[in-house]
């Protein structure tokens, strides 16, 4: 007995439950004793009529009926019983005492599972019954495993199907039916399976499908259909060939499947892998495929190569000002009007290009996003640098245009940096690098432009990241210094106070600050020099009290950014206690354009600053083209007269009149007034009859060490041997209102 027999025969009940229905009561009682001896569960009727009522609340394992039975035979019990909902695969054993062929065939007719004649050979019919158990068994396990494979089917939209290579017959289960959207009833041959084929990939499958059946091979292809309710739907389809038993091939048998849900995912993912989500532009990855695919083509046919790199100008003030959805939007609308200056293709994807044709690698022109405000076209083919700087200026002009971007008009430009194969790189990542020094060398000198990349700009470039690094050194080397410019009172001839000015000085030379200080901003570095510039001139303020007794302040320059930290207040507390110097002994300068670019911010460090002592002064005053009303609420002491306006004193009416509206405005908010810049004679006569007398510039000193500007003091100041001493004194004492009442009162 098989494995599946054994397992069989354990799953049959103890004592199986049989209907023992014959109208001989004998007979009835001798088959009863002889079943139930051999271990059956016995139950008697003695007609048909009295079966079927007993049928109707119960349910036997088998039915034995006694084939001639007056009223109501067995055969016709037997049709009888097959109509009652749940007895139709019942086991029904007909005995009949007939042994000729047309009983037999009536049986089966009627639905009666098996026959046996009757004998007294009770073993047999025990058998024979336990044959027939384990045979309802078995067809019982089919059904269920026919019915879960139906179902498995059904909820992976599979069927499967033969087609038969003599009759060219394409024969679809139920399942495969459902798949083409057609119901278990309904019929499909191949011709009407080829109608729900676009016309294109018909041929294309087709032509498949005759290679396949010429080489005997295994079919394995996607294809979309058109159901005849109009939804479009891909089809899997996977055949492998049959054979007869002459090793010919008799046809195919496979499998269908409905994948629109997977392909569809698969088309989200493949979006997601290659798209940005916010533009829908070709992202960095599909960008970098692109070129690399672009690039292998120029290497074989010869031709070149551009990558534009485009970088939005003033996005950030946009983005900040309007918020991040604003910026988003802006975002899209630069996106779209990208698309409009290069043929923009879409439909490329990995894959895909050998079969576009020898031109293919034309439709990889597209732009893309890199990310943030930054966008690249890539030009797969072009005669020389004309053709780029071309694409260049449709970009530029289609920028200038003005963008409606939360329901306000705002305009952004961009700078385009252009890189060519394979004269500036020969692959992606040179391409991409040096058209970011391009782009680069368009915004230091102005923005909105494009620019060419030359070995000139890398060589700026990497002089420029060479500067970064060694200025980052530069810190843990000591080789930033402070010199010192004094500030002077000309009607007293002596020095009231002194700027520090941060030097670099790198191996036998000192870098001019208008070299490192805007990179330091630029990278960050401005706030560790500025903290340390602080505890240097505390330090020094220390060092000049003991050495000549100062007691005035040390001004240090600091950058907007460093206002906004809360605990500045406390790190010069720290400064100026280390050395044992009053708060006063430190001044802060900040520009007038720094202090309004981020007013609000600044104003809490400003009024805590005052509230220990820490004076305020505004550089650069006058060029901020800002209101002046904040000079009435914020804690300031002193205004600085720019060097723009001291620069045409004596010379045009225009910046006296400036420079008396600045002393004026001074005098009436109780604020001292300095003028930087000073450097001759006739500008310092002017600032003096204007009522100015603090002057600080290269008549007086430039910016000196610590060491020499004692030497100035002791050599130039003290000796009063200076020209413009003597000349301050031929004037006389010229009354300065101004710098009288904001003057200490221990000063006046």
């Amino acid at each position: 007995m098989t494995a599946l027999g054994s397992q069989l025969d354990d799953d049959l009940p103890e004592q199986p439950r049989v209907l023992l229905v014959d109208d001989d009561e004998v007979n009835l009682l001798l088959t009863a004793i002889a079943l139930r001896e051999r271990g059956f569960d016995i139950t008697e009727a003695s007609g048909g009529e009295q079966a079927l009522r007993m049928m109707a609340e119960w349910s036997p394992d088998v039915i034995v009926l006694d084939a001639l039975m007056p009223e109501l035979d067995g055969f016709e019990t037997c049709v009888r019983l097959r109509e009652l909902p749940g007895f139709e695969s019942i086991p029904v054993l007909m005995l009949t005492g007939l042994d000729d062929e047309a009983s037999i065939n009536r049986a089966y007719q009627v639905g009666a599972t098996d026959f046996f004649v009757k004998s007294n050979q009770w073993s047999l019919l025990a058998g024979r019954l336990r044959y027939l158990l384990r045979s309802s068994r078995t067809r019982i396990e089919l059904e269920r495993s026919k019915a879960r494979l139906a179902r498995a089917q059904d909820l992976a939209r599979m069927g499967s199907f033969e087609w038969h290579r003599d009759s060219g017959g394409f024969m679809p289960a139920a399942e495969a039916l459902r798949v083409f959207g057609k119901s278990p009833t309904e019929t499909l041959d191949f011709i009407g399976a080829m109608r729900m084929v676009p016309t294109d990939e018909r041929t294309q499958f087709l032509r498949l499908l005759r290679d396949v059946l010429a080489h005997n091979s295994v079919l394995v292809t996607d294809l979309p259909v058109t159901l005849l309710d109009g939804r479009q739907r891909v089809i899997h389809i996977e055949a492998e060939p049959e054979f007869n038993e002459h090793g010919n091939s008799s046809g195919y048998t496979g499998v269908l499947q409905d994948v629109t849900d997977r392909r569809l995912a698969e088309d989200k993912i493949r979006q997601l892998a290659n798209f940005d989500a916010l533009t829908g532009l070709p992202n960095r990855h599909q960008l970098i495929w692109r070129a690399e695919r672009a690039i292998d083509q120029a290497r074989r046919s010869g031709h070149e190569v551009g990558l534009l790199l485009i970088d939005l100008d003033r996005f950030k003030i946009i983005n900040d000002t309007l918020g991040h959805a604003a910026g988003d939007e802006l975002l899209m609308e630069v996106g779209r009007r990208l698309r409009r200056c290069v043929r923009h293709s879409d439909q490329v994807m990995e894959g895909m290009l050998e079969a576009v044709g020898s031109r293919s690698h034309r439709s990889l022109e597209a732009v893309g996003r890199l990310g943030g405000d930054e966008f690249v076209a890539l030009l797969p083919e072009i005669v020389d640098e004309r053709d780029a700087e071309r694409v260049a200026d449709r970009v530029l002009e289609a920028m200038r245009e003005p963008f409606f971007i939360a329901g306000q008009e705002c305009f952004v430009t961009a700078s385009v940096g252009i890189a060519i194969y394979p004269r500036d790189g020969m692959s992606m990542a040179d391409l991409l690098r040096n058209s970011d020094v391009a782009m680069y060398a368009v915004k230091n000198q102005g923005r909105n432009a494009s620019a060419l990349y030359t070995p000139q700009l890398a060589g700026r470039g990497r002089e420029k990241l060479e500067l970064e690094s060694a200025l980052h050194k530069a810190i843990e080397r000591d080789e930033i210094v402070l010199h010192y410019q004094p500030k002077v009172d000309v009607r007293s001839a002596r020095m009231v106070g002194a700027e520090a000015l941060m030097r670099w000085k790198r191996g036998d030379k000192l870098v001019p600050p208008g070299e490192f200080i805007p990179l330091a901003e630029e990278s960050g570095l401005i706030v560790p020099l500025s903290e340390w510039a602080l505890r240097e001139a505390a330090r020094q303020a220390k060092v000049w009290q003991l050495n000549f007794g100062f007691a005035d302040s040390i001004a240090v320059n600091l950058p907007n950014r460093l206002f906004e930290r809360s605990d500045l207040v406390e790190h010069i507390h720290q400064c100026v206690s280390s050395y044992g110097v009053p708060h006063r002994a430190i001044q802060l300068e900040i520009t007038e354009t720094g202090l309004m670019k981020d007013l609000q911010n600044v104003i809490p460090a400003l009024h805590r600053l005052n509230e220990v002592g820490v004076e305020i002064s505004i550089d650069d005053f006058g060029t901020g083209y800002s209101s002046l009303a904040y000079l009435t609420t914020l804690p300031i002491s002193e205004v600085k007269i720019d060097r723009s306006f001291v620069r045409d004193l004596g010379i045009t009416p225009q910046s006296s009149a400036v420079v008396t509206a600045i002393i004026a405005l001074a005098r009436s908010l109780g604020l001292r007034v300095i003028a930087e810049g000073v450097e001759t004679l006739r500008q310092m006569e002017v600032l003096h009859r204007l009522g100015c007398s603090l002057m600080q510039g290269f008549l007086f000193s430039k910016p000196l060490p610590p060491d020499e500007l004692e030497q100035w003091l002791a050599n130039t100041v003290l000796p009063r041997k200076a020209p413009w001493i003597g000349q301050a004194s031929l004037e006389g004492p010229t009354p300065d209102p101004v710098n009288d009442l904001a003057r200490p009162a221990g000063q006046r």
